[in-house]
């Protein structure tokens, strides 16, 4: 089967994106709320990128408006996907109108929706809100005390580790959805069993339904590194429920299926992917993919970054 690429072609979107290999979502689409890279965090092992712009400030970086009416016809034209998730190139919750987009989501369709959050601004009633209506919310949780927050997360100054708990624990008390736990393992950073067993305790206190023990896979914003698969193994223990330890995606393709390089480079634009994962992500053969890829690297549009045996890809 030829691929098909048409360089020229505009991005469809501006705001969503995807769907894109998920290894907690299966086939996310994306829905970009703020500015790459707009976040309340700097965390050094952010697959993103650095934080150009570390803020509190709440407002509406994207029409909301607009979004729904990508959302509407994307939806119209068939889109399938496993969850359509706020999340992309910084803090979802920065945007003042996200609480109104989840429930414009659940007027159009039945797809399940999910909030990637720091968790930074749960301190906000009105942010509170907005998130339950969310049917899954991922907080992160990769620190134990104010100095290895500092550390790891490099937060804005106007955040505590302290008000960050806060947060969590209320909304927790009020959430009827699923909450998930994202630890992050860091070499030289948290990758002790004292410090993961001080992690897991603080996350007791929140209860929450899932915990995902991910490390450092794609480009990170630091040069940091991640931590054996042994050893998450062996840290999973210490949490209740047992941590899952996050694993590669494994997605089926679509026979048929062409390839549009505005879809890869939009992807590629907000993470760096592996072939597998722009396959997985698009329903494309590897082969495909490759192929794709092979044109818009000729062209100057993608580049590729190595970590260690694998080779990733993003927009030029």
């Amino acid at each position: 089967m030829s691929t098909c690429i048409r360089e020229k072609k505009p991005a469809t979107y501006k705001y969503i994106f995807g769907p894109v290999p998920s290894r907690r979502l299966g086939r996310s689409l994306g829905v970009d709320l703020v500015p790459l890279k707009t976040c309340t965090f700097d965390c050094v092992f952010c697959e993103v990128g650095v934080t150009t712009l570390n803020t509190l400030d709440r407002r509406e970086y994207a029409p909301a408006n607009t979004i729904v009416a990508e959302l509407r016809d994307w939806i119209k034209s068939g889109g399938k996907a496993d969850y359509i998730t706020l999340a992309g190139s910084g803090e979802p919750t920065l945007h003042t109108g996200f609480g109104v987009i989840l429930d414009k989501i659940r007027g159009l369709c039945s797809i399940r929706t999910a909030l990637l959050t720091n968790g930074s601004l749960l301190n906000l009633p009105e942010v509170r809100r907005a998130a339950s209506k969310a049917d899954v919310v991922k907080v992160s949780l990769s620190a134990w005390n104010q100095t290895s927050f500092k550390k790891v997360n490099r937060p804005n100054p106007g955040v505590t580790f302290e008000t960050l708990l806060t947060g969590l624990r209320t909304f927790r008390a009020g959430f009827k959805g699923e909450l998930w736990l994202e630890v992050v393992a860091i070499a030289g950073y948290n990758d002790s069993v004292s410090a993961m067993k001080k992690i897991a305790r603080l996350a007791e206190s929140f209860r929450p339904d899932l915990i995902h023990l991910n490390t450092v896979v794609r480009p990170p914003a630091e040069a940091v590194s991640g931590v054996s698969r042994g050893r998450l193994e062996r840290f999973a223990d210490l949490f209740t429920p047992r941590a899952e330890i996050v694993g590669e995606m494994n997605t089926g393709t679509r026979r048929g299926r062409s390839a549009e390089s505005h879809e890869i480079v939009a992807m590629l634009r907000r993470r760096p992917c592996t072939i597998a994962d722009i396959a997985a992500g698009l329903g494309l053969r590897k082969k495909d993919a490759s192929t794709a890829i092979a044109l818009l690297l000729s062209g100057g549009m993608v580049r590729t970054l190595k970590r260690g045996t694998k080779v990733y890809y993003v927009s030029g």
